[in-house]
């Protein structure tokens, strides 16, 4: 059978099940800790998490190949798709531990934080599937590529529908697999349950945001009090909080300082998002690895759309609304979108409430009883890398 093509450069994760795997670069990945130049132990983290998640996918790879190698290319994607990322929720998940006491170099919480990657491809992949996205990462979406892999192999019935429906079967298998790396964290048994329980609630509430999203999406509601439930559920608590949660409480954190992860987390996600939102209408493709406007097209109901219609006048609204949603919508249509949301004070509106919500943020982290203090001010670093970021 055909193999899918191949949208990327070569990564060693992506190699058929079976095969030698070559690791990738893995500076200062143990036991030795942190290189020169990485007083942050992001680049330590990162290398680490990309190490649990070839390891893992490797072993998984196999058990799908001898179930069957038709199964092979759920492997080729998966490994494909989590070989990149900005690895925000494993660093945030790492200084939740960190702030809670957790040693420094602990491989345990390494393992726990990749977990979070895995959970993250299956809420992409099932986003762009109910967004009828074409394009994630500068790539075709995995539906896309199942569809082409259809196309390819000549077989019969819609390509699209086969697409989905394997996509939708890739997202389920991602969220399997980051229960099972999660369980595999090598921590004490009473941690990792009560981690569990969070973990749980993260993908609950996640859950509950993407069918939030879907019922706007459907129903046209733009209000404004909708939109950040939105952000808050499908993406500020499982990027932030619940991540800074999973690391405090399998350092044994005690209960104010998960609640002071709360008051940090909750304004510092939501900003996250809303940052997002305005890359989705005004970001470069060659960053977002988008086509410019995207969100527009999609008619994604963001707090960005919901704060434009709010302040338009009736001729702007009605403008708007002709536009927005617009599958074929050209260049100039997305810059008169765009035009719009300035001119209605939207664009500036998003801007505020994302410096608000920073200074929440911050100031909640100021007082946050932090038993490690460098987490302080990593944690104020990351912050700003989530929010102040071009992509």
């Amino acid at each position: 059978m055909p193999a899918i093509p191949d949208w990327s450069d070569h990564h060693p994760s992506a190699d058929a099940p079976g095969q030698p795997v070559s690791e990738p670069p893995q500076p200062g990945w143990p036991p030795n800790g942190p290189g020169p130049g990485d007083p942050l132990d992001l680049e330590w983290l990162r290398a680490g998490v990309d190490r649990e998640l070839v390891e893992f996918l490797q072993e998984r790879g196999r058990e799908l190949h001898a179930i069957d190698p038709a199964l092979d290319v759920q492997h080729r994607v998966v490994a494909d798709f989590v070989s990149v990322g900005k690895r925000l929720r494993p660093a945030f998940c790492y200084w939740g531990w960190r702030g809670g006491g957790g040693a420094r170099h602990d491989l345990g919480i390494v393992t726990a934080a990749a977990a979070l990657e895995l959970l993250q491809a299956a809420a992409i992949v099932h986003d762009d599937v109910m967004d009828a996205s074409d394009t994630r990462r500068g790539k075709p979406s995995v539906h896309r590529q199942f569809a082409q892999l259809h196309q390819d192999c000549g077989w019969s019935g819609p390509a699209d529908r086969f697409g989905v429906g394997a996509a939708l079967l890739l997202g389920d298998l991602c969220l399997c697999w980051s229960d099972e790396l999660l369980r595999k964290a090598r921590l004490p048994a009473d941690r990792l349950l009560a981690g569990f329980s969070y973990f749980d609630r993260m993908r609950t509430e996640v859950m509950a945001g993407q069918y939030l999203d879907l019922v706007a999406q459907a129903s046209g509601t733009t209000s404004l009090p909708q939109a950040l439930r939105v952000v808050r559920y499908k993406s500020a608590k499982y990027t932030v909080e619940r991540p800074l949660h999973l690391g405090g409480v399998l350092a044994g954190a005690p209960a104010e300082l998960l609640d002071a992860y709360s008051a940090f987390g909750t304004p510092l996600g939501e900003a996250f998002q809303l940052r997002d939102d305005i890359l989705g209408v005004f970001g470069d493709p060659e960053a977002t690895g988008k086509p410019a406007g995207d969100d527009l097209r999609e008619g994604k109901r963001t707090v960005l759309v919901a704060k434009a219609l709010e302040a338009a006048t009736p001729a702007q609204a009605r403008r708007f609304r002709r536009w927005f949603g617009d599958r074929d919508l050209d260049s100039a249509g997305v810059a008169e979108l765009r035009e719009m949301i300035v001119a209605t004070g939207a664009l500036a509106g998003v801007e505020q409430m994302i410096a608000d919500l920073v200074d929440a943020a911050s100031r909640a982290l100021a007082d946050a009883p932090l038993v490690d203090e460098q987490a302080r001010s990593v944690l104020a670093e990351l912050a700003h890398l989530a929010t102040q970021r071009t992509h």
